[in-house]
């Protein structure tokens, strides 16, 4: 994919961000700089503990760096107020986690909807979003189903569907497949390859699988606070 000419969709410059343990600093990120395209694909690699989550909650601008800028459809995101940043998380930034998360006393279309309807779309409206997203993903039969109704992998689906509902520029996946079986993890992921694809967002993802990552257009591994991008062939032979 060539996406080298394309208008970035996210911008990490420089981000730092540390805690303090007791009478210790612990570095987390220094100096992590990446910038990730629309319509691709990028598995964040690392250990546990190595700091994906703060990367990924930073980039959602959940936290805010101690330095450095977030950029979001090249809007500096450290200049907003809270609310000009939380209305640019709700338009802009998508999430997917392990767990997913839904709202339990909701069907699984109205989880859907209700990202939009919090943007101001009518009822009509959202709920012709969330068919069209829930219907390819093999869910048309279970829209009107709770979470405690549907399967893992059904559930995490649906988390999918809702992370896109708004269109975002961005996704922000934090082990969207580490709670499922193999079988039913392959099946997710290629689900979230698709709309990816098709909604032309920047996908983030953060992974253990190295045989997820090997799929995935780039790999950049959080080592010693930096991303460091990683040949996909590497980690295609990696055992």
């Amino acid at each position: 994919m060539d996406v080298t000419q394309r208008t970035p969709a996210l911008r990490l410059e420089d981000l730092e961000r540390g805690f303090t343990q007791g009478d210790r600093r612990i570095d987390v990120l220094t100096k992590a700089c990446a910038t990730f395209y629309p319509g691709e694909t990028v598995a964040l690699l690392g250990p546990s503990g190595a700091g994906k989550s703060t990367l990924l909650h930073i980039a959602g601008l959940l936290e805010k760096p101690d330095a450095g800028r977030v950029l979001i459809n090249d809007a500096d995101c450290g200049t907003m107020n809270d609310n000009e940043r939380t209305r640019l998380r709700r338009m802009e930034v998508g999430f997917v986690y392990q767990f997913h998360h839904l709202l339990p006393e909701f069907s699984a279309l109205e989880n859907v909807m209700l990202p939009q309807l919090v943007l101001g779309l009518t009822k009509d409206e959202a709920t012709a979003r969330a068919k069209a997203l829930l219907d390819p993903l093999g869910l048309a039969e279970r829209w009107d189903h709770r979470p405690t109704e549907l399967s893992g992998g059904e559930q995490q689906r649906v988390a999918i569907a809702r992370a896109v509902a708004n269109q975002p520029k961005v996704l922000l996946a934090d082990e969207p497949t580490g709670n499922l079986d193999p079988h039913t993890a392959e099946k997710v992921f290629d689900e979230l390859m698709r709309l990816v694809r098709e909604e032309g967002v920047a996908a983030v993802i953060a992974t253990h699988n190295l045989d997820l990552a090997a799929r995935m257009n780039r790999v950049l591994r959080l080592t010693d606070g930096l991303l460091v991008e990683e040949e996909v062939a590497v980690v295609e032979g990696a055992s």
